[in-house]
């Protein structure tokens, strides 16, 4: 059995080891669906012009669907990324497209818990345009099996509560919603992914890869919604167009 099926299998077997990452009640509050690949043309070249104009995009859907969270991306190949440098090679290769976590938008300061116990494996601003911002990576063992959770577009101050090696409880609030400014100049949300493997990184790991990447890094990279168990709740979006 390879790693990633042997997760999947030990996540069933230990459903009461995991927390939730947000605060969300399904019973009270919406969660919506939001799709950044090409087939959604309300997300026009416009919209991709600023930060401001972004944001102001997720605000707009998320409230017309009064919806406390947008949620999704997992395994999605999105234009989205052609706003920035970071996700493009050096040489004009083949560009990142394709996004290895799931996205949780909403609102700056919004809290965020440790998915499982653990400890800190390692932190970092990834400062540049376009990238994670504040970073927090965890270390998980599940059945002997290690496993790491990443919590990227954070607020800047979360960094300085936290030491590598530092022991987190399950469930345990490790930081916030970062604004566009400390989060890598995004709309405020959490970009949330496990990886099985961190190959030798601290403070970063790929949260995108080439298209021609894709079954190395996915193999790498378990669908976090095992864990977060929160697409059964979200809704389709809206047709919109977006109001500059």
């Amino acid at each position: 059995m390879n790693q990633e099926n042997h997760f999947a299998k030990l996540v069933v077997k230990h459903p009461l080891a995991f927390y939730p990452v947000v605060s969300f009640d399904a019973s009270k509050e919406q969660l919506l669906q939001l799709d950044f690949t090409a087939s959604n043309t309300a997300i026009t070249a416009a919209v991709l012009s600023s930060t401001e104009s972004l944001s102001a995009y997720v605000d707009q859907v998320l409230k017309q669907s009064n919806a406390k969270f947008g949620i999704g991306g997992y395994n999605e190949h999105r234009t989205v990324y052609s706003r920035s440098k970071v996700f493009d090679s050096s040489d004009g290769s083949e560009p990142r497209r394709l996004h290895l976590g799931i996205d949780i938008w909403g609102v700056v300061g919004t809290p965020v818990f440790a998915v499982a116990d653990g400890y800190v494996h390692s932190i970092a601003n990834n400062a540049a345009y376009g990238d994670y911002g504040a970073t927090i990576i965890l270390a998980h063992q599940l059945d002997g099996l290690e496993f790491y959770s990443l919590y990227g577009h954070l607020s800047l101050a979360d960094l300085n509560q936290l030491e590598t090696g530092q022991p987190i409880q399950g469930g345990s609030l490790i930081a916030h919603f970062g604004p566009p400014e400390e989060n890598g100049q995004w709309p405020p949300h959490l970009h949330f992914q496990l990886m099985l493997d961190m190959e030798g990184k601290e403070g970063d790991y790929p949260g995108v890869c080439r298209f021609s990447e894709r079954a190395v890094y996915l193999a790498n990279c378990p669908d976090p919604d095992l864990l977060l168990q929160l697409l059964q709740y979200a809704i389709p979006p809206l047709s919109t167009k977006h109001e500059s």
